[in-house]
Formats: structure tokens, sequence, C-alpha cells
């Protein structure tokens, strides 16, 4: 139990030297993630969309 004790403390005086972002700079990165997890979604959309369109004509002859 005292290992676990001591990484606990030893954990509190490490998250005192993290530098947290602000309020303003979570909400950018945040927007930032959001917009291009759908760029990528729509990309890979349209990547799939012709790929199953060329293999409909494939199976299709």
């Amino acid at each position: 139990m005292s290992k676990i004790a001591e990484y606990i403390k030893e954990t509190k005086v490490e998250l005192k030297h993290v530098i947290w972002p602000s309020k303003n700079q979570t909400i950018f990165y945040t927007v930032i993630v959001v917009v291009l997890s759908i760029l990528i979604a729509y990309f890979l959309g349209i990547f799939d969309f012709i790929f199953l369109q060329s293999l409909q004509k494939v199976i299709s002859f």
C-alpha cells in the first residue's frame, strides 16, 4: 500500500509542473479536431463510394 501512496504523491507533484491550456486554446484545438475528423470522414466516404462503384462495374461484367 505504501507504493500506491507514494505513486499518488509523486503524481500530484508532477501534475503541478504541467502547463494546462487556456479555455480558448482548448476550444480552438477541439474545433480543429472536429473539423479534421469531418474532412477525413468525407474523404474516406468519397473513396469508399468510388471503390464501390468500380467494384460493381467489375462484378457486373
